[in-house]
């Protein structure tokens, strides 16, 4: 095992973490369609302890364009926390209520809000850019750091700078595809 191995395992780590994560944020952004993953994570106060909606409440699409959320315990006081949760969120969705389940009915999307979302699923992409050049910076410190310590070669510290460039271009490329999927998604009718 050479002494690097170390500096880019961590890296490979912290990477996947940050896609991880960018993909989480961008299943929350609203498209023309309905999706379970637009509530999911939302969290609504259940006997005081704010919970994710998928604790708490079945989710499922019942029509293209419609969410269905069926609460485990239909007391009224639990729709009504998942009623204001879904209000505070930045989706601009009312819920319909019948008293045992909320429905959300999704709107189709005016061509100027299609482009907004588009520009903040870029920004999302950028924010990820940052962490990821920030996590390369940490890996190429703590490669200069055994190189200074005598635990790395020059030659092996080149090397391990040259490796973690590398992975992170393969990153990166994961971040255009979703940059790019979501984009088209987000733009489809």
């Amino acid at each position: 095992m050479d002494p690097y191995d170390l500096i880019l395992e961590d890296l490979t780590e912290k990477t996947s973490k940050t896609v991880q994560h960018l993909r989480d944020q961008l299943s929350s952004i609203r498209t023309g369609r309905a999706s379970p993953a637009l509530v999911d994570t939302m969290r609504a106060d259940y006997y005081g302890s704010p919970t994710p909606l998928n604790q708490i409440a079945h989710i499922s699409v019942p029509e293209p364009r419609q969410l269905m959320i069926k609460p485990f315990d239909a007391s009224p006081d639990v729709i009504k926390e998942i009623e204001k949760a879904i209000q505070k969120s930045d989706l601009g969705l009312n819920p319909q209520s019948d008293g045992k389940t909320l429905r959300l009915n999704m709107p189709p999307l005016s061509g100027e809000q299609r482009q907004k979302l588009v520009a903040k699923v870029k920004d999302l992409v950028e924010q990820n850019r940052v962490a990821l050049r920030n996590e390369r910076r940490d890996a190429n410190k703590h490669a200069d750091q055994m190189k200074k310590d005598g635990d790395l070669t020059e030659d092996q510290c080149k090397k391990a700078h040259d490796l973690i460039d590398k992975e992170l271009k393969a990153v990166e490329v994961k971040l255009d595809e979703a940059l790019k999927a979501k984009s088209k998604e987000i733009l489809e009718d």
